[in-house]
């Protein structure tokens, strides 16, 4: 509706002998802008699709691990049962041996001395089912238990990583369409900085713009420090020659030392747990896009600030079901 608007009275203007050249040429820019805009708008909303079939695919694997828990449970269910019914016949088995016994006492004592030998042996296999089965009993609801406090503890983390991903958008959202884009997938929150935003070529000093943002990022996680930071510098495929400043070696040593120099903005934040901020460079090796053209080198050459939640928790109790 915007385009055909702008579009008509584009026509309108440029048949009028009124108005000036720059009115149109304002006009036009505006279509551009309104044009360019629509096309990142389009942009993210693919991202949330591919999102979104992330969460689900993550969500159908845990749903998964979910079934198979409730598998485990029904089945300890059926063994208390069938225990349960053995527990009755050995009761009775053992009121008959009794009765048996008593009548035979005064007329045989050797097949007296003989049932009370398979009572006693009864008795022991009846406590010892009776013991199979408060083990069973407990460890049904120890497992139904851990059952429920699993699915609580997951749902608990996968709404904070959304507050995280919103929050950060909203502190973000002034640079968002400077080459900075966030976003959810596996369980992950990520922030994505071209070197547009940051360095200049070559270089590893952050340019004050990328500071602000970098600042920004710091500010929210100081704010959650139950979250792992892992800081990764990424490069294109082109070589470097001779000597930059300081003395940069190759794409390792470029990608490193930007990952670094990121780290160090975002410790200057007290509130921020430094023990979970991690530096890596990457070099060229992992590219999002083929740097065959000059847009995909550019795309290939950013910072990657990938944030987890810690989840020993949940390990843990995945490893004691």
């Amino acid at each position: 509706m915007i385009k055909k608007t702008v579009f008509a009275a584009l026509i309108l203007l440029s048949m009028s002998s009124c108005v000036s050249k720059k009115i149109y040429n304002d006009l036009e820019n505006k279509y551009t802008d309104l044009k360019k805009e629509n096309n990142n708008l389009a942009d993210e909303i693919e991202d949330l699709r591919k999102t979104k079939t992330e969460f689900e695919a993550n969500n159908a694997s845990l749903q998964s691990e979910l079934d198979k828990l409730k598998s485990e449970r029904d089945k300890l269910q059926t063994d208390c049962a069938a225990t349960t019914n053995n527990l009755k016949a050995l009761k009775e088995s053992y009121a008959a041996l009794e009765k048996n016994s008593g009548e035979a006492l005064s007329t045989n004592m050797s097949k007296n001395r003989e049932l009370l030998a398979q009572l006693d042996a009864k008795e022991k296999a009846l406590a010892a089912e009776q013991n199979r089965l408060n083990k069973l009993r407990d460890e049904l609801a120890s497992s139904s238990q851990r059952l429920s406090e699993l699915e609580s503890m997951i749902a608990n983390k996968d709404a904070a990583m959304k507050k995280l991903k919103e929050t950060l958008s909203k502190a973000l959202n002034a640079f968002e369409g400077k080459g900075l884009t966030v976003e959810q997938k596996n369980g992950k929150v990520y922030v994505s900085m071209e070197n547009k935003l940051l360095f200049q070529t070559g270089s590893w000093a952050v340019g004050a713009e990328g500071r602000k943002a970098v600042v920004e990022v710091g500010k929210v996680l100081g704010q959650n420090p139950d979250i792992t930071v892992l800081i990764e510098g990424h490069t294109d495929n082109d070589k470097i020659l001779g000597t930059l400043g300081g003395g940069i070696e190759n794409n390792w040593d470029l990608s490193t030392k930007r990952a670094t120099a990121i780290v160090n903005i975002l410790a200057e934040n007290p509130s921020l747990v430094k023990k979970n901020l991690t530096a890596a460079g990457r070099g060229e090796f992992a590219p999002l896009m083929s740097n065959d053209t000059p847009e995909g080198k550019a795309k290939n050459r950013r910072i990657e600030i990938i944030l987890t939640p810690k989840l020993d928790e949940i390990s843990k109790m995945l490893n004691d079901f």
